[in-house]
């Protein structure tokens, strides 16, 4: 098989993906979209976090051009990406028990304001007890997670719970377990995996509804600007100034 056909497999596998979560998922995105509305206009603040891989999409609303101001990473240490030396180690972390109360209870979070809490599989310790924990601060928490996982796999929380089962919206980015799209002759494991694509759409709608809603409410969007357009810099310390107690990245 030619090295351009794999290449046409793997967008029409990414584009029927983000087809289905579009049409699938609707109804959970413009929830979720009324839902930070409704907290941006109480006051509330907003945040999202995910380990290893799963933190890409979390990183990719916060802090960047035309993306909403008021999004804010919840960091855990050590697993952000895949930068902690060596990289299994995070993979390691997402199975301690604990961490995720740690974190919150010595992060800005409180009642009130809105988590997102995203995870592929969402049967690792962290991302249950964050959402658990979180809820019972009295956050609300949206997971953003493939509910196939939880018919095939196996909570690696004590509960038995996957990430779904403490969240008040789930949006389900519809990937397989395992996450390769692809095989081929001469390629022992599948390959071509498409989450951090279909996850990091599914929260660019979310971001999209969320600032249709404010205008809806008569409330111009805290949109950020490209820094790198005349006058974006301008724009965008107004934004800060404006909504300062609201924006933790900067601090």
């Amino acid at each position: 098989m030619s090295e351009s056909k794999l290449a046409g497999q793997y967008f029409d596998a990414a584009i029927g993906l983000l087809r289905r979560v579009r049409d699938e998922e609707a109804e959970a995105i413009g929830a979720a979209g009324a839902l930070i509305a409704e907290t941006v206009v109480a006051g509330g603040r907003l945040f999202a976090f995910g380990a290893g891989h799963s933190s890409l999409p979390a990183q990719d609303v916060v802090y960047r051009a035309g993306g909403l101001a008021l999004m804010n990473l919840l960091p855990v240490p050590g697993v952000v990406g895949v930068d902690v030396v060596p990289a299994t180690l995070g993979s390691a972390l997402e199975r301690v028990d604990g961490l995720a109360g740690a974190v919150l209870d010595n992060s800005p979070a409180r009642a009130g304001d809105v988590l997102f809490v995203i995870s592929l599989s969402g049967r690792n310790a962290l991302p249950v007890e964050m959402a658990m924990h979180a809820r019972d601060l009295g956050l609300k928490v949206i997971g953003v997670t493939s509910v196939a996982y939880t018919t095939a796999t196996t909570s690696r929380h004590h509960s038995g719970d996957f990430l779904k089962d403490h969240c008040d919206l789930v949006l389900d980015s519809k990937i397989a377990v395992g996450d390769a799209e692809l095989t081929a002759d001469g390629v022992g494991a599948p390959f071509g995996p498409a989450s951090t694509v279909v996850t990091s759409a599914l929260m660019q709608a979310v971001m999209a509804t969320a600032a249709g809603e404010l205008a809806a409410r008569g409330i111009d969007p805290p949109m950020l600007r490209s820094g790198n357009v005349d006058g974006g810099h301008d724009w965008n310390g107004r934004v800060m100034a404006a909504y300062g107690d609201r924006i933790f990245y900067r601090r």
